[in-house]
């Protein structure tokens, strides 16, 4: 029987998710503006050592061009420790990661890997300060935004402004961009908000873009089509000629609703290109004394929800597994693996905590999960008698860190380079296709 504080917690994040009360927000919020005769106004967040803002920054104009909105720019600093406890990591990622998205739009994207030193990102914010509140800022902060990246002289990019006086301008930017991004409860770069609700990036422009159409904010004879579609698994009829079958390694956690998101894809994807998935589950990140912070939960629960309803997953009856609903679960899941039923078990947890509303901590709640996996009463007494699931998960992640990642969902085709993230399914694929070609003579 699920406790009176789980019954609570799920009520409240029903009410968090709720597509009704999405929608009485965002009328709200749209009877306000109307109201006060004000402009749809879009606010933009901008990292200038970023290389997801550098991407963004390349379609703000095009952005503008096509909507009917107010886009106001903001200058911010790196989020804190709290929203990225591994700064160096997400930065190493995030430059392989960005370029290969880069390559996939067909932009010609700098090398991400070349930081900008910390005089040349000062000389960019400083350029910044002085073009942002400028009639056409978007193209010239794409230009700058350009030149940081491939190191080149920023020192006459702005209006000529005493040094001084720029400097001083872009850290009063950058002290009330991140005031305002705190305010309204986010913690990155490249990040949209628009009336409520947050989008990051160009993996999240098509739902800002599908918002702003639906209510009416497109301009006259606009293209229907999101400047950057959403992407995923497409699944290609593809002819077997390889004997080896390649290896999916699956880096899970059983309290990540993004691991929700991403299971039953990467299953299907195993069969659909005939290979093997292994599971290499790992302890959450508060579990490994990792901070995640209110905001920053907030926002995943919210961003979880609308990718959930574009691929037609429930979500939202949610019963919180920290601690012994995890380690309970991660027993059963350690069991299920060498048995055949590692997915099944996987994603028969994942959607009864955060959809179910099951209580894996519960006696009742991790059998109707292992039921469903196909487990019984018997089997899992059996997990919850062996501790072995523990030295496990160590060794899968210290397998994830060692590849430069720190949390999940992650993965990996053969001893190719990790992906991280259930919007980099389709990168995932194309390894998979790659893995089974014949080499190039």
């Amino acid at each position: 029987m699920m406790s009176l504080s789980s019954a609570v917690k799920t009520t409240i994040s029903q009410a968090l998710t709720s597509p009704a009360l999405r929608q009485l927000s965002r009328q709200r919020h749209a009877l306000r503006r109307r109201l006060s005769r004000q402009p749809a106004t879009v606010h933009y967040f901008h990292q200038v050592d970023d290389p997801y803002s550098h991407l963004t920054a390349l379609h703000l104009e095009a952005f503008e061009a096509k909507y009917r909105v107010r886009l106001v720019p903001h200058l911010v600093p790196p989020p804190d420790s709290a929203a990225a406890p591994e700064p160096q990591k997400l930065q190493n990622w995030s430059a392989v990661d960005a370029k290969r998205l880069a390559r996939s739009l067909g932009l010609d994207a700098p090398d991400f890997l070349r930081q900008p030193r910390h005089t040349e990102i000062e000389a960019a914010q400083s350029a910044l300060a002085q073009v942002l509140e400028q009639p056409r800022w978007a193209p010239k902060l794409a230009e700058i935004s350009d030149a940081l990246w491939r190191g080149k002289d920023l020192s006459g990019a702005g209006k000529g402004q005493n040094p001084g006086d720029a400097g001083l301008l872009a850290h009063q930017m950058l002290e009330s961009g991140a005031a305002l991004r705190q305010q309204w409860g986010h913690y990155l770069g490249a990040t949209f908000y628009f009336e409520g609700e947050w989008y990051w990036g160009l993996d999240r422009l098509h739902h800002l873009e599908q918002r702003l159409g639906q209510a009416g904010l497109a301009s006259a004879n606009t293209a229907l089509l999101p400047l950057v579609p959403a992407r995923g698994p497409v699944f290609k009829p593809i002819e077997h000629t390889s004997p080896a079958r390649p290896v999916i390694y699956f880096y899970c956690s059983l309290r990540s609703p993004y691991t929700y998101l991403a299971a039953a894809q990467l299953r299907r994807l195993a069969e659909h290109y005939g290979a093997q998935l292994r599971l290499c589950f790992v302890l959450p990140m508060m579990m490994r004394g990792l901070p995640v912070n209110w905001p920053k939960r907030l926002y995943i629960l919210r961003d979880t929800k609308r990718e959930a309803e574009r691929l037609g997953l429930p979500f939202g009856r949610i019963v919180d597994p920290i601690h012994q609903a995890t380690e309970r679960g991660l027993a059963l899941l350690h069991l299920a693996i060498p048995l055949g039923r590692g997915p099944a078990l996987l994603e028969s947890f994942l959607q009864g905590v955060f959809a179910d509303g099951l209580d894996a901590a519960s006696q009742a709640g991790l059998l109707a999960i292992a039921e469903r996996a196909g487990l019984n009463q018997s089997q899992l007494d059996a997990a919850l008698a062996d501790p072995a699931w523990r030295d496990q998960a160590s060794v899968h992640l210290q397998d994830m860190l060692a590849r430069g990642l720190w949390g999940v969902p992650a993965f990996r085709v053969d001893n190719m380079p990790a992906l991280w993230g259930q919007d980099r399914l389709w990168m995932l694929e194309e390894d998979l296709i790659a893995a089974l070609s014949p080499p190039v003579s």
